[in-house]
């Protein structure tokens, strides 16, 4: 066995262990628990069995292995980096959101207050009148 076959398989096991922890946490969604973790299968049945890309490249009409390897590297890099696009985005509408609340909030508390304050204030300079 080469030494690239011994990390590949390493850099999984340790991968997976990773993402289920990450899992059960609470940080990560039970789709993304199943494609990283066939992310990282995949890596492992690679480094056992390096000449089942060249079966894969065969199937598919690319060339070489190593071609098939890095097309589908680059496929998912793509999907991964669309989806966390589209996270990002959706968070910034959350926070745009919910610092808007939040303004909304701080707006009424603060003219509640004022008025409170005027108040107090009305009733404090007509008592002095009065005496």
């Amino acid at each position: 066995m080469m030494i690239y076959q011994i990390l590949g398989i390493l850099i999984g096991f340790c991968a997976i262990i990773i993402t289920v922890l990450r899992f059960r946490d609470g940080k990560m969604s039970i789709g993304m628990l199943v494609l990283w973790n066939l992310i990282w299968l995949l890596l492992i049945l690679i480094s056992i069995y390096p000449t089942s890309t060249s079966i894969f490249a065969t199937i598919t009409g690319i060339g070489r292995g190593l071609d098939v390897i890095l097309i589908l590297g680059l496929i998912t890099s793509f999907y991964l980096n669309f989806k966390l696009y589209n996270r990002i985005e959706t968070v910034e509408e959350e926070i745009t959101d919910l610092v808007r609340e939040i303004a909304i909030q701080n707006e009424d508390s603060n003219l509640k207050n004022s008025n409170i304050d005027s108040e107090e204030s009305l009733k404090t300079h007509t008592h002095k009148k009065k005496e």
